[in-house]
């Protein structure tokens, strides 16, 4: 699992935990301190040894840079927080295609759906099934059946 924060948070915690080796801290007393692993602290203490403080800096991230910056997905994710009714769509549901299209139309970058399910994942928003039930369904029956009939029918330890 990756280490979650900032590259700047990152940083300093790397920094940190040079800070505390230096103080005569053992590597995995730190690892447990910083929730790292042993071998991670291992190594910011060599690469601080051969590189300084400049080998603990943050890296650039490799890949394609991202076609929405933080501020476009705060704005998407004020929009999805929203009903799609308020869109124009006749249902309560975003699909990825939904999505796909809103993003396309107000931020003007065109994604596959299939890409879009990528995107939210990554924003940490999950897949939500709506609940299907019928019109006629009668809440208080159902209390009483589950109260009152289900206890009887429901099989019990066999003796």
């Amino acid at each position: 699992m990756r280490p979650q924060g900032t590259p700047q948070q990152l940083e300093k915690r790397r920094l940190l935990a040079v800070r505390l080796l230096k103080e005569g801290k053992k590597p995995s007393v730190v690892a447990r301190w910083l929730g790292a692993s042993k071998s991670s602290v291992s190594r910011w203490r060599e690469t601080y040894r051969d590189e300084g403080k400049n080998g603990l800096r943050p890296k650039p991230i490799p890949g394609r840079p991202p076609r929405l910056s933080e501020a476009q997905k705060a704005r998407l994710v004020g929009w999805l927080l929203q009903s799609p009714l308020a869109y124009g769509y006749n249902t309560d549901i975003w699909t990825l295609k939904r999505v796909a299209g809103l993003i396309e139309d107000r931020l003007h970058v065109r994604y596959h759906p299939n890409h879009v399910w990528r995107l939210l994942t990554g924003m940490d928003w999950s897949c939500q099934k709506p609940e299907k039930r019928a019109r006629e369904r009668d809440e208080k029956a159902i209390a009483h059946w589950k109260r009152y009939v289900w206890p009887h029918i429901k099989k019990g330890p066999q003796v």
